[in-house]
């Protein structure tokens, strides 16, 4: 029996290993002992089994979280402590099914086999492993088997002993609120880890943070990342929407009232920083603030004090402050809409939101998440992507973000349903379901606007150019002159530049920015 494989994981689990890498490095040793199309690696938290790491799976398969209730094969791994052996005819559903990475859409007969790792007595997960090929580990030596078992589960104690030894405060944190809800912030790019990276080092002080990034990024999960992460974790995240409330009752949302301070306010009631005392608060879109809320907001962030509306008594409150916001706040502050003071008080530590263009490979592991979360809620067997779909998410450049891919997701769904029906083993989405129109969130031009300037660029250059670069790129670059041209024109004044080009000012800057057009090149080229 060789179980050398393991020796030589045990001993590259002491290097400058990402946990993630340890995981894969286990399983790839797993794979070369037992030959097998797939195998993964998923971990037990609380009703879930969420992989760790695969190999020969989808890249989705990551970000897909198996309720055990949902998956009959999985609980009964569970529910045995020895190797669980699935005849090529079980009738019980694969989890895997339409996800193992060998360019077919399905996966038929086939070998599976699985068995619960076991850490100190405890359940850790399970090991999965799949062969395409039915009777591919009929010659397995039991015995042996067990023994590579063995070294799975001593290797991922020893991983589990390093992490603890390399971050035990943030480990703790993890363990505490290790859960699947709406918290879960997916994705492995490198944009993502560098964000990670910033919530990890704020996330322990009393910063206050300010979360910039386009609507749909993400920022409330970024807000409760930080919360959960903090020392205030086990006190309230309180949270209000700023652009929601009318003025006329921000200052009381914000701070409580006292009964008969003004028609309506029949009793005394507690405001939003009252009720965070000790937590955190979460100021949503806080750049739709009122400039004379933005006053009072100051000072209470300055001397952590309050005073409900219609009383001069002074309450005091320790509130840690996450504030979120789809504006340039720094544009709003020179032009008038924001108080400076304040900005710099909410700013102490900016944290920009990356958006999911710039996500690479996250749009794919967010799309499993997103489906295997679908799947639950309409009730079907398996939603899968076919490859065709997975690269036409790629190519879309998301002007709604996470949001919408979430949304997007869910009329694919719906309509590949409606099509193939509810009892269908395998739902297959495909870019028809999608219905993606890639044109459709290019920014606008007004035909009054080509008239205008078509004089200066006769239609033969355009055709030129959309024949040599071909349309897209030609599309982009008439657009890149015109947009530097009015720059030019109202000499960097954005909110101008969008009235002249009838667009609304944040597409202007979102266009701008896939551009790559500098905001300052009115000023510089005048």
């Amino acid at each position: 029996m060789n179980i050398s494989p393991f020796i030589d994981i045990v001993e590259d689990l002491n290097r400058d290993l990402a946990k993630s890498e340890r995981y894969l490095r286990l399983i790839k040793a797993i794979q070369r002992a037992i030959p097998c199309d797939a195998v993964a690696l998923l971990k037990l938290k609380q009703d879930y089994l969420v992989p760790v790491a695969v190999v020969g799976l989808k890249q989705e398969a990551l970000a897909r979280q198996f309720s055990i209730h949902h998956h009959p094969r999985l609980q009964q791994i569970l529910a045995s402590p020895h190797i669980t052996r699935f005849d090529a005819d079980s009738s019980l559903a694969d989890p895997y099914d339409g996800l193992v990475d060998d360019g077919s859409e399905q996966l038929h007969v086939h070998d599976c086999m699985g068995c619960t790792i076991y850490v100190d007595g405890k359940v850790w997960g399970v090991l999965t492993l799949d062969a395409m090929q039915a009777g591919s580990f009929d010659a397995l030596n039991p015995t042996e088997t067990r023994a590579y078992i063995a070294g799975v589960a001593a290797a991922i104690k020893t991983s589990e002993h390093i992490e603890a030894l390399e971050a035990k405060i943030e480990q703790s944190h993890q363990v505490a609120q290790a859960t699947l809800g709406p918290s879960t912030i997916i994705g492995k790019s490198t944009a993502i880890n560098a964000l990670q990276a910033d919530i990890d080092t704020v996330a322990s002080s009393d910063l206050s943070v300010l979360i910039t990034g386009e609507t749909g990024v993400g920022k409330e999960l970024v807000a409760k990342s930080i919360h959960q992460h903090s020392r205030r974790n086990l006190q309230p995240l309180v949270q209000i929407n700023c652009a929601a409330l009318p003025e006329s009752i921000v200052e009381s949302e914000l701070f409580g009232h006292v009964k008969g301070a003004f028609s309506g306010a029949v009793s005394d009631r507690c405001g939003r920083f009252e009720l965070a005392d000790g937590g955190t608060l979460f100021l949503d879109e806080v750049g739709e603030l009122p400039l004379a809320v933005q006053a009072k907001l100051l000072r209470a962030l300055q001397n952590g004090e309050i005073q409900r509306v219609g009383s001069d008594k002074i309450i005091v409150v320790d509130v840690r402050i996450v504030a979120a916001t789809n504006r340039n706040l720094q544009q709003e502050v020179k032009e008038g809409r924001f108080r400076a003071d304040l900005y710099h008080r909410l700013s102490v530590y900016p944290l920009p939101v990356p958006p999911l263009r710039e996500r690479g490979k996250d749009v794919i592991l967010l799309a499993g998440y997103f489906l295997e979360k679908s799947q639950h809620q309409l009730g079907v067997a398996k939603l899968r992507l076919q490859q065709t779909a997975i690269e036409q998410l790629m190519q879309y450049d998301w002007p709604g973000n996470v949001r919408e891919l979430e949304h997007l997701l869910s009329r694919a769904a719906l309509r590949a349903i409606s099509e193939q029906g509810r009892l269908a083993s395998i739902i297959s989405i495909n870019c028809a379901h999608l219905g993606i129109a890639f044109a459709a969130h290019q920014p606008e031009v007004t035909s009054e606007l080509v008239i205008t300037h078509s004089v200066d660029n006769p239609s033969s250059i355009a055709l030129a150019n959309a024949e040599i670069y071909g349309l897209r790129d030609a599309t982009d670059e008439y657009q890149r002159q015109i947009i530097q041209a009015i720059l030019v024109k109202e000499r960097g004044n954005l909110a101008a530049v969008a009235r002249t080009l009838k667009l609304d000012r944040s597409n202007l800057i979102r266009t701008m920015r896939r551009l790559d057009i500098d905001p300052n090149a009115g000023f510089m080229l005048v």
